[in-house]
């Protein structure tokens, strides 16, 4: 009776800063479900994008390679199809695979079926902020067909991820879940939390980079930690369902963002910055193996996560996968670990910076 092989589940924001999480310093208690699970299984501490805007980003994590190298060092490309993939990777390993929520990885929606990733069940939409609204959530299934979802558009991808989970007990699953939240929506530009929730967080705590300098924090950060907030109770959710279904001990969860937000503090938008507010992210995970894995003083970037991802669940990692696994972090045996994280920026400028554990140069 071999070892059945651990679910894996990535839990994916957008947009959210490192400190809205209390192991890194909020007081406003918005995260209570991240913090256990970092400090019950392994924080990232010092996480980062390597490409701090929505499309490179998602190419980073969907096949370990930097943006330059997946062809989307901007939006509205769609990656180069002859990549190998996460998904295709773990469908090679003999798991089921779904994607649920935001793409932006194709030119259309419905999203083509060559450009999916490889992913077998789906319920996603391309531009979901255009899609979508906060308590009108559209998304495309397998056949392309639309649906309607109900709910908060947290808790409607939620539920449709509960209920894929409940689908595939039976069978290893790869999961990847891709939330809109906490980003601003588009049309309105602003950060719409749920109802009753922004006015529990506006005007109580700014983080002091952004009090320096005017931008739109003041009447965004309410919103943004109203949603911040309904997201980790999203987690917690998720987790609940695993715990209820006796899978939480077989399924490694990866909880982590695209990339950060520094609130038209540095540029006329958000992101597209190599400052920490743009690039520095959550990561946590939980799971076999990295329950009491502690608090990592490595920097790592999101193209190690795939590669770590594919580890903990024993399959091989493809070689041009450019990131490592943290498992050597882990481990009594330190694994030799570079000292510096790389980040390409675009579209705002054509930028590099290396960030190291004292300095950033770009």
């Amino acid at each position: 009776n071999e070892k059945r092989k651990p679910n894996v589940i990535v839990f994916f924001s957008f947009q959210q800063r490192w400190d809205t999480t209390g192991v890194h310093g909020n007081p406003l208690g918005l995260t209570p479900n991240f913090d256990r699970m970092a400090r019950s299984g392994t924080d990232v501490h010092y996480a980062f994008t390597p490409q701090p805007v929505c499309a490179p980003a998602r190419s980073v994590m969907l096949t370990g390679r930097y943006a330059t190298n997946t062809g989307v060092f901007r939006n509205g490309i769609v990656p180069d199809p002859a990549l190998p993939t996460l998904a295709q990777c773990f469908r090679a390993g003999g798991y089921t695979t779904g994607y649920i929520g935001k793409w932006h990885l194709g030119d259309a929606d419905p999203v083509p079926v060559e450009q999916r990733g490889g992913y077998e069940t789906w319920l996603a939409a391309n531009l979901l902020e255009f899609t979508s609204d906060t308590y009108d959530t559209l998304l495309y299934d397998t056949e392309g067909r639309p649906v309607h979802l109900p709910g908060y558009r947290v808790d409607a991808l939620t539920d449709a991820a509960i209920r894929y989970i409940d689908a595939h007990q039976a069978d290893p699953f790869f999961l990847f879940v891709s939330y809109l939240e906490p980003h601003h929506q588009n049309h309105l530009d602003d950060y719409p939390a749920p109802a009753g929730y922004r006015e529990q967080y506006t005007g109580r705590w700014t983080p002091p980079d952004l009090l320096a300098l005017r931008g739109s924090a003041p009447q965004h950060l309410g919103g943004y930690y109203g949603m911040v907030k309904r997201l980790d109770e999203a987690l917690g959710r998720l987790l609940d369902a695993l715990r209820s279904l006796n899978l939480l001990e077989n399924t490694v969860v990866l909880f982590t963002s695209d990339h950060g937000c520094h609130f038209k503090t540095r540029n006329a938008e958000y992101k597209r910055s190599c400052h920490e507010s743009s690039i520095r992210v959550p990561a946590a995970l939980c799971g076999p193996p990295f329950d009491g894995g502690g608090q990592l003083d490595a920097l790592v970037s999101l193209i190690d996560l795939p590669p770590t991802l594919l580890d903990a669940a024993g399959l091989p990692i493809p070689e041009g996968m450019e990131g490592r696994s943290i498992l050597g972090l882990l481990q009594e045996e330190r694994a030799p670990w570079p000292e510096e994280v790389f980040v390409q920026i675009s579209e705002s400028q054509v930028a590099r910076a290396i960030r190291t554990r004292r300095w950033k140069y770009c």
